[in-house]
């Protein structure tokens, strides 16, 4: 691993039924990433369903209910190269139920691609996806218009979805000129891996080129050390290893830690012995790095998944109340002042209560629409201030933006998402 290839997480997005899945399978088929072999069984498997047309999709739904149902229910992670990065798909669900992995998936995603399809045009899943993407900080987007084959291949078909996912893009934020637009068709594999025959009138990228072309992400090693804690082992031999992966700084050997909230929100100081990753020590662990860390001061009972690794100079932020922006996307009813659901915030799950609801917002636009509204909704967006119920580390997302993100979630199902934009600090 010389020339180490930059990874980049890639998250595909959109309508159900849009061609997501089928994408992901032909650029993995088309690319070399999965054998004829494996292809031919999920073939014969896909006829023998009664679903002829499916098996792309089948590379990416592996569960057998998944086959049977013709969903994507999981995100499937699956890796492939080009020869510039090194890449984890993520294939998220368009089914309403299944917005948690997209919320996990998509807050971990570097890039986008929105798979719209031409016959379908923009729907409900598509706007939706397209806002959380923007909320979730999915910084950069191609919009692949899928199914070009079902319209004759038109160029006009094209350019008049373009201009709707135009309009949609402007609206939450997105420069739709930094915006690639890929005209394809998965299932026959137009422009996807391989430039298509039957679209002479486009003359762009196709879909592997488009994605070959975006930008590396900026790891961010400039901010402070931010390591949320996966799980904590005791080691024979070693003693207490914390893993997780650092989300922003560095680690290094050497380097003196503080651990918070750990402790009953006290912190906790100690010192990297060492760092290790997939069996190899390491001098020092980067943003993206999953490693397992040995600290020495530390017992197995003072930290737990959650916590979060930063320095004595810059310890992680408990804070004691926060303000939020949040979309309401599956509440059965309305949310009012006074509701307390399960926040899933990095690694940390933590009870909070909403304490004030202060303005009600466009979710599209973000604009303003009402101020202190008595409830907010399905389809809204808000700002709202929270009160943890125990002790969280959260930060701004103009300081740190990889752990402002959360997933808001109650019996099941994630109910909002949003991001932390103010924050009251625990003294």
């Amino acid at each position: 691993m010389a020339d180490k290839k930059e990874h980049v997480n890639l998250v595909f997005v959109g309508h159900v039924d849009h061609g997501k899945s089928t994408t992901v399978g032909r650029l993995l088929f088309d690319s070399g990433n999965i054998e004829e072999q494996a292809m031919r069984k999920l073939k014969e498997k896909a006829e023998e369903l009664g679903k002829g047309g499916f098996e792309f999709a089948f590379v990416m739904d592996n569960l057998k209910e998944e086959r049977e149902r013709g969903v994507t229910i999981d995100l499937a992670h699956k890796k492939f190269e080009t020869d510039k990065f090194y890449f984890t798909i993520i294939d998220a669900p368009g089914h309403k139920d299944f917005v948690k992995n997209m919320i996990t998936g998509a807050s971990q995603a570097d890039a986008g691609v929105l798979v719209v399809a031409a016959n379908d045009g923009v729907m409900a899943q598509t706007k939706e996806h397209v806002f959380l993407s923007r909320t979730l900080g999915v910084g950069q987007l191609i919009v692949a218009v899928n199914k070009m084959d079902m319209k004759e291949y038109s160029e006009e078909v094209f350019n008049k979805t373009k201009e709707q996912v135009t309009a949609l893009l402007k609206s939450v934020g997105y420069k739709p000129d930094e915006v690639k637009f890929v005209p394809i068709a998965s299932l026959p594999g137009d422009n996807v891996f391989k430039k298509s025959e039957n679209m002479s009138w486009y003359t762009g990228p196709t879909l592997i080129d488009a994605i070959n072309d975006l930008k590396s992400p900026e790891k961010p090693t400039n901010l402070p050390l931010r390591l949320p804690i996966q799980d904590v082992y005791s080691i024979q031999g070693i003693g207490v290893v914390p893993v997780g992966r650092v989300e922003t700084g560095v680690m290094k050997i050497g380097q003196k830690l503080f651990i918070t909230p750990a402790r009953e929100g006290k912190g906790i100081a100690g010192e990297c012995k060492s760092v290790e990753m997939h069996h190899e020590q390491m001098q020092q662990a980067e943003p993206g790095d999953n490693v397992g860390f040995n600290v020495r001061g530390i017992g197995k009972n003072d930290i737990t998944r959650g916590d979060v690794v930063g320095t004595p100079d810059s310890p992680p932020t408990v804070a004691t109340e926060f303000t939020a922006q949040i979309v309401v996307l599956n509440h059965p009813s309305v949310i009012t002042v006074g509701y307390t659901p399960v926040f899933h915030i990095h690694t940390a799950q933590v009870a909070c209560q909403i304490v004030e609801i202060q303005k009600k917002l466009n979710p599209a636009t973000g604009e303003v629409l009402e101020e202190n509204p008595d409830f907010i909704k399905n389809g809204d967006a808000a700002i709202v201030k929270i009160k943890p119920v125990q002790a969280l580390v959260i930060e701004k997302q103009k300081e740190i933006p990889q752990l402002s993100r959360f997933a808001i979630r109650d019996s099941g199902t994630t109910v909002a998402a949003g991001m932390c934009i103010d924050l009251t600090k625990k003294q």
